[in-house]
């Protein structure tokens, strides 16, 4: 399965930009299918097919489909373990790996859309996610304490957050705590992050030339 093709369902400006930004850390062979959300071409039959929730990204290695970010975080880098950026079974702390990487997904993200979409706030019991405001202070904490969310090497965790937080910030969905800058700004110094950058603007001048 190792040698299977590796295929990247990708639209630029979204989500997915961090899944490319892994492959690229990974140093993966993989191909990219773009997709243009501005035309909804994500919910159109032949995607649909592929991924019936019609979401970017997705990733198929040979005959098997990975779709969610959280999943794709955890499936490409225990795929390439050479790359140092996951945290073995065996390792100390796998558990902490896997937790920032889950909350992430279960907790940040919606609580990130009860931000965006302004709803009113309900008591904490009610909440399994907990408010915005209290996960930011969890993460704060624990970049005041490491350059990374568990240390001072990077990790696939780092780049599903790290990559998220510098749009939620840029957007001023998430405040602009110098914590957060510092560790947003560490993450986008890596090499990866601009060659995505620019083979994505390089899609984009490609469609608005047509």
């Amino acid at each position: 399965m190792q040698n299977a093709p590796l295929i990247l369902f990708h639209a630029v400006q979204s989500r997915s930009f961090g899944t490319r930004v892994l492959l690229e850390e990974l140093q993966a062979d993989y191909r990219v299918h773009f997709l243009d959300l501005k035309t909804s071409e994500q919910l159109g039959e032949d995607y649909l097919r592929i991924n019936p929730f019609g979401k970017v990204p997705a990733v198929l290695h040979g005959d098997l489909l990975i779709s969610e970010q959280v999943a794709l975080t955890i499936y490409l880098a225990d795929l390439y373990p050479a790359s140092g950026l996951a945290h073995a079974i065996t390792n100390p702390l796998r558990d902490a790996y896997l937790r920032w990487i889950a909350q992430y997904g279960c907790c940040f993200e919606p609580a990130v859309a009860d931000k965006w979409l302004k709803r009113e706030a309900v008591p904490p019991s009610y909440l399994p996610y907990r408010d915005l405001d209290s996960q930011l202070r969890v993460l704060g904490a624990q970049l005041e304490k490491t350059s990374y969310l568990l240390g001072d090497a990077i990790c696939a965790a780092d780049i599903l957050w790290g990559t998220a937080l510098r749009w939620l910030i840029d957007f001023d969905i998430v405040p602009k705590l110098p914590v957060l800058q510092e560790y947003v700004a560490r993450v986008r110094e890596r090499p990866a992050v601009a060659k995505v950058e620019n083979l994505d603007n390089i899609w984009i001048a490609e469609q608005q030339s047509r």
